[in-house]
């Protein structure tokens, strides 16, 4: 019993140096680090000890030989030669792990069936019978190790893996090991922070295991204390006096811990089935009157109110993503993350474990510390921060570039520093007239992107855009983008003098706005092409996403790959409303393109959304909006499908419905074509019916000779909001869209 033996311990890759500082906190000595593992030296009490308290160690082994082996009969009577009458009986069952070959064992089932081999043949021969094999439930496992021809036996004092604690039977998508959390606040200093009276929140909480194994530390339970066995309890020397005294001390210290103080330690996500999950596993730890969790979109993680929480720990494992589409969105969900941190947790820790480094760099937080851990086979990193103003990646303003862009206080236009033609000059005067006629509702409303420029002189015949953002990665200032459209001239128009002003334009518009082309996407109408073709003048990435801000919503933009931008801005402030609106009810968004209204009704407080739509490269758009704002897609869902046959098999109803079709569509997904107005009465009836009693219709099209066939909807209450759905960008070109409420 006193005597000492020499054990080794394995852990995940990356908590060897970890595991070495426990051990000898546990009473080991003569401690070695080597990959996944440590060696040490014990009585059989440490052994005992390591397996009930260890957060770290997934085996603990005891060594019984070792030889080399260059045959199968090596193999054989190397293990024949133990004497396995001294730790099993005829009647206990055990099982075989068998770890690495050679060139005389090539497979593992083959070495562990020579081990068994001999287990038996040697208890046959001692005791006359032999012992049988359990797969499912031994009562000792075996563990042999063959590397570089030398072959280590031991016996499994754990047995099953010591990270399984026995409270998690319910699990998410890419469950933690538990020892894993445990190394993940360890290296986040959690334990010091909790006697500190410091609070832990995990925003991403998935089944709770970071949670339960947080409070496993600032209770000081020992984290075996809840598993059905152990390896050694069916050994022939296990000395179970020992071993309840150690259990009785560890129960002790339990009751004690809990009836201490105990810091604030608190679970969200935004999947209610795996919350469900986590509050099954706290149950079953037995710490569901400590530990609390809830369904909260990552968008409104925050600090609890109920109590002052000056300091803590937000730790967390996000989703990080294999395929490129998920990437993207990651990308943007990490990005949310870093801007909750900033603007909640000032003062605070964090600690955030990713499979994909390069997804932290969106935070915009320089991180303290980096270890790289491994999460299975998976290599990983477990990123430090010390939520402070010295560590932002800050954004920057935009109001000394604004006011730049305005002119002088006195109204003249600055002086031009590249010669521009009469017209391009007359048309950078327009232009700065209506950055300062602009500027005073851009700044009160915080208004990011606008309609700078539509057609005012109608020889220069083309909406000029706005948008102020970073692209994915970037850090710093935001930067000012300009988006062209030029409108279709008339037949009455020469081609050459219509390229000419486009010239003229393209002269202006980097004059003016101070930002070089490149930074300039223009969309050239041109007969020759088609009376529908827009040429790319400016080459860009393909899917080159740039990051914009409209009230609430954090929205993805691409000026350069589609003909549209993935926003309408004349439908700004039918979006505001839809947010305003939407608290606490269900929306369903039709035709929904990028989602941008759903991520503004889901912001708003929405009870859930669905957006609808038959472009799958719009839903994908959609998911990166949602990513960006730290909406889930379990309360906000997406669903490819052709409209018009959705709302034909349509069953929900829901509290508010935002309906704004093509004005035409003949995609070759439909089975017929879509014609707003010949078809929008029948379309606004079919909505109608997924509109819940006390619901609302919002209808909007962009077809400027379109007319309401109210007559045909008389059965409807019918309010023309469209006039209040202009915001000073669009006030001179009042056709841009048309907008009704529609009630039962």
């Amino acid at each position: 019993m006193r005597q000492p033996h020499p054990y080794f311990a394995t852990c995940p890759k990356g908590l060897e140096s970890l595991l070495m500082a426990e051990l000898a906190e546990l009473g080991a000595t003569r401690q070695r680090e080597t990959v996944a593992g440590v060696y040490f030296d014990g009585d059989l009490s440490i052994a005992y000890r390591v397996c009930l308290w260890s957060r770290l160690a997934n085996k603990v082994l005891l060594p019984l030989t070792s030889f080399d082996v260059s045959s199968q009969e090596d193999l054989y009577e190397g293990a024949k030669a133990i004497v396995w009458e001294e730790h099993l009986g005829p009647q206990t069952t055990f099982l075989v792990d068998f770890i690495g070959s050679s060139g005389a064992i090539r497979n593992t089932q083959f070495g562990a069936l020579k081990i068994k081999d001999a287990v038996v043949d040697r208890l046959r021969d001692y005791m006359g019978t032999r012992p049988s094999v359990s797969k499912s439930n031994p009562d000792l496992r075996i563990n042999a190790r063959l590397s570089k021809n030398k072959a280590v036996i031991s016996l499994d004092l754990s047995g099953e893996s010591l990270h399984r604690r026995g409270y998690r039977l319910k699990q998410g998508g890419a469950p933690l090991k538990e020892n894993l959390a445990a190394g993940i606040l360890l290296r986040a200093g959690w334990p010091a922070l909790a006697q500190q009276g410091a609070a832990l929140l995990d925003p991403m909480c998935g089944s709770g295991t970071l949670l339960i194994e947080a409070a496993y530390m600032a209770a000081d339970i020992a984290p075996g204390l809840g598993r059905a066995n152990f390896g050694f309890e069916r050994w022939l020397n296990h000395r179970n006096d020992v071993w309840l005294d150690l259990r009785g001390e560890a129960i002790e210290r339990r009751r004690a811990g809990l009836a201490g103080q105990r810091p604030e330690i608190r679970g969200y996500d935004a999947d209610l089935k795996v919350i469900r999950a986590a509050e099954d596993n706290i149950i079953r730890a037995e710490l569901d009157d400590w530990l609390r969790v809830s369904r909260k979109e990552l968008s409104t993680f925050k600090k609890p109110t109920h109590t002052a929480l000056d300091s803590g720990l937000v730790v967390t494992n996000p989703p990080y993503g294999e395929r490129l589409g998920e990437i993207e969105s990651l990308k943007l969900l990490y990005a949310h993350l870093g801007e909750r941190l900033r603007d909640e947790f000032v003062g605070w820790r964090a600690a955030v474990f990713t499979g994909n480094p390069d997804l932290g760099k969106q935070m915009g937080l320089r991180a303290e510390k980096k270890y790289k851990l491994f999460n299975g086979p998976l290599p990983a990193e477990l990123l430090l921060f010390s939520v402070a103003e010295e560590n932002f990646v800050k954004a920057g303003t935009r109001r000394d570039v604004e006011s730049r862009l305005e002119g002088p206080a006195d109204g003249q236009p600055p002086e031009t520093t590249t010669a521009l033609s009469p017209g391009a000059q007359m048309l950078a005067n327009r232009l700065r007239k209506n950055l300062k006629q602009l500027s005073r509702w851009v700044r009160k409303e915080n208004i990011q992107c606008y309609r700078l420029y539509d057609a005012d002189m109608p020889e220069y015949a083309a909406a000029v855009d706005l948008y102020w953002g970073l692209t994915s990665g970037q850090t710093g200032a935001p930067q000012l983008y300009a988006h062209v459209q030029e409108y279709a001239a008339p037949k009455s128009v020469d081609e050459g003098r219509a390229e000419q002003r486009f010239a003229e334009l393209m002269a202006a518009l980097p004059e003016v706005l101070e930002i070089p082309q490149e930074r300039i996407a223009y969309k050239q109408r041109r007969r020759n092409k088609g009376t529908s073709q827009y040429e790319k003048l400016a080459e860009r990435p393909r899917g080159e996403l740039i990051s914009v801000q409209e009230g609430q919503a954090r929205l993805q933009i691409n000026l350069w790959q589609y003909l549209d931008t993935g926003l309408f801005l004349d439908h700004r402030p039918v979006r505001n409303r839809i947010a305003q609106w939407a608290r606490g009810k269900s929306f369903l968004n039709l035709f929904c393109y990028t989602a941008s209204a759903s991520v503004h009704a889901a912001l708003g407080g929405a009870r859930f959304t669905l957006s609808v739509d038959m472009s799958n490269t719009y839903l994908n758009w959609a998911r990166k909006n949602l990513a960006a704002n730290g909406l889930s897609e379990s309360r906000n869902r997406l669903e490819q499908a052709d409209c018009l046959q959705w709302l034909e098999n349509n069953t929900q109803q829901f509290d508010l419905v935002f309906l704004d079709p093509p004005s035409f569509s003949n995609s070759k997904k439909m089975p017929g074509v879509l014609d707003v107005q010949r078809d929008h009465v029948s379309l606004i009836h079919k909505s109608m019916r997924a509109v819940a009693d006390g619901g609302t219709l919002i209808f909007s099209t962009n077809l400027r000779t379109f007319t309401l066939d109210e007559a045909a909807l008389q059965d409807y209450q019918i309010e023309n909001i469209t006039a209040q759905t202009l915001d000073p960008d669009f006030k001179r070109n009042t056709k841009i869209h048309q907008c009704w409420l529609i009630r039962h």
